[in-house]
């Protein structure tokens, strides 16, 4: 959607290529150029975008941009990781809580499910980085116990799910879902809905 709900063709903006190049060489934030010149700037990553990754540094300059796209809201920032054994997720999410300047070691919570890592930084949008996994989870009550409903209600908390189709029937609509896809070639594939 554009600007006053008015919608935004994929006729009217220019290759998504050109659009992302565009936004990288200004700033973090993703924009798009219309075919009449207008700058429309988007808080937050677009839909539908997809992005090849090839390497760890890659991987890293993604979460970057990934964190300086999201905004505060009046709850939890909720972020969901789809994927494989073994697509990238918990690598992400290290990647992630590394542009948040977590000083602890970031590791798979799998069996614990859950990991809570205070953000010290000053210039952090949040004050908590809540990690959680939920490969190991039956259904959605199984978050109950980890006091998931209560940190939703924290805006100052980010919140990162893994295998979120586990308990998908607790979910409420996520900021953002990723999922990560294994290429032939080992690479990534990196989609945001």
């Amino acid at each position: 959607m554009g600007p006053y709900g008015t919608a935004l063709r994929s006729s009217t903006i220019r290759s998504f290529a050109d659009t992302v190049t565009t936004a990288n060489a200004v700033s973090a934030t993703p924009c798009a150029c219309l075919s009449d010149r207008r700058t429309f700037i988007f808080s937050g990553t677009i839909a539908g975008m997809e992005k090849t990754i090839q390497t760890l540094s890659e991987l890293q300059e993604e979460a970057v941009r990934l964190v300086s796209s999201l905004t505060r809201g009046d709850r939890a920032t909720l972020i969901t990781l789809s994927g494989e054994l073994g697509a990238g997720k918990t690598s992400f999410t290290k990647m992630i809580a590394k542009a948040l300047e977590v000083e602890e070691t970031v590791t798979s919570p799998t069996f614990v499910l859950e990991k809570i890592y205070q953000l010290g930084s000053e210039a952090s949008k949040f004050k908590r980085l809540i990690h959680i996994d939920a490969y190991r989870l039956e259904k959605g009550s199984d978050l109950a116990p980890l006091g998931f409903d209560e940190c939703m209600q924290d805006a100052d908390n980010l919140i990162v799910l893994e295998w979120p189709e586990k308990v998908i029937d607790a979910l409420p609509v996520p900021t953002m879902r990723i999922t990560l896809t294994v290429q032939e070639d080992d690479s990534r594939t990196i989609s945001y809905d």
